[in-house]
């Protein structure tokens, strides 16, 4: 696994939870159902079967990969749009393109981050790049949706690139866990992604045996997801495996420091366990949520639709057109330029039928 990691763990700030501090105790362990999107792409939907305010502010995370692709194999996802959040994809083995019809994107491998800002409406693409296609190879990323407040979701569309190399790098108390601050803040240390609203976003790695006992903002809510390997969460050390989500009782009735334990015993294809962990300050506002769009009601969601029918979120950049032609994108031709075809509905998995909440 060649996100971020380090030769001499001990030369790290370790970060030390309070003798006087409260584990967080876990409301519920779901499993992650496999699936595919986009032209065929591999993900595990960790969020589903989670009330949407209990992973608030964020919509959806998935785990794309880990997949070895044979040459010809690699896909992405065609041109797309996207209102009203954020998508924040990060790579932990390969490498991929993303373009957006702003002039954000570029090419993101192990351990970097791509932070798009949709705002008010973008296009985008995420392929894997040509060489990756004809070559095949290793690839394992995560892409997680992140609200906006209302103040904020008709905003002008941003981009963040953040490097592995940026990544604020720590350890745990007891040295056995390397743990990767990619945005927000652990024990006054702070990563590199400029949110719009209050969250953390960390990749923590435990060694067999291991234990991290992370201070928590008590103002968020706390989600940790297995993406290999196996342990337990919390004091009471409730079992989870990879694919498995774990949903930490509500911040302001319950606990200041998470917990995770990788068991002693790793299986040879995983010999330690990774996790996501991630949180943040509910928003606590209506959500209406359909295909690529996340608003705050129904209305404005079929706004979006109609916005994006007529060309309002943009068209392909016309210096795309040979990377199109390469990556098979749908596009229709028309005097005012090049749209979109097809079903964004079924990109990203995301709901086919509107979702209020």
């Amino acid at each position: 696994m060649p996100a971020v990691t380090v030769k001499d763990i001990t030369v790290l700030p370790r970060v030390i939870a309070s003798p006087t501090s409260h584990a967080r105790t876990v409301k519920s362990v779901t499993s992650a159902p496999q699936g595919y999107e986009g032209e065929g792409f591999p993900v595990r939907r960790a969020f589903h079967g989670v009330d949407l305010a209990d992973v608030d502010p964020f919509i959806m995370m998935d785990q794309m990969g880990e997949v070895e692709y044979s040459p010809g194999e690699p896909k992405g996802t065609p041109w797309h749009p996207h209102r009203g959040f954020e998508t924040v994809t990060y790579i932990i083995d390969g490498i991929f393109d993303h373009f957006d019809n702003h002039g954000g994107g570029g090419t993101i491998s192990n351990g970097d981050t791509q932070w798009m800002t949709a705002g008010a409406g973008i296009l985008h693409i995420e392929t894997p790049p040509e060489h990756l296609v004809m070559s095949g190879g290793l690839f394992h990323g995560f892409q997680l949706w992140v609200n906006l407040p209302a103040s904020k979701k008709w905003s002008t569309p941003a981009y963040q690139d953040i490097r592995a190399k940026n990544v604020e790098l720590l350890s745990s108390s007891d040295g056995g866990t390397l743990i990767r601050v990619i945005a927000g803040e652990v024990a006054g240390n702070q990563g590199p992604g400029t949110t719009q609203t209050p969250i953390t976003i960390v990749h923590a790695t435990l060694q067999p045996g291991a234990q991290l006992r992370l201070p928590w903002n008590s103002a968020y809510n706390a989600l940790v997801y297995t993406m290999s390997g196996r342990g337990t969460v919390g004091d009471e050390h409730r079992p989870v495996q990879m694919g498995q989500l774990a949903v930490f009782d509500n911040a302001y009735v319950d606990g200041d420091v998470l917990v995770v334990t990788a068991d002693k015993a790793q299986e040879s294809r995983a010999p330690e366990m990774d996790v996501i962990i991630l949180g943040g300050e509910p928003i606590r506002e209506p959500v209406a949520w359909m295909g690529p769009f996340v608003m705050n009601t129904k209305r404005e969601v079929l706004q979006a639709f109609e916005d994006f029918q007529k060309g309002v979120l943009g068209i392909v950049p016309a210096d795309h057109k040979e990377f199109i032609r390469q990556h098979g994108a749908a596009l229709n031709r028309s005097g005012e330029g090049s749209k979109l075809s097809g079903d964004i509905l079924g990109v990203h998995g995301a709901p086919t039928e509107m979702r209020e909440g």
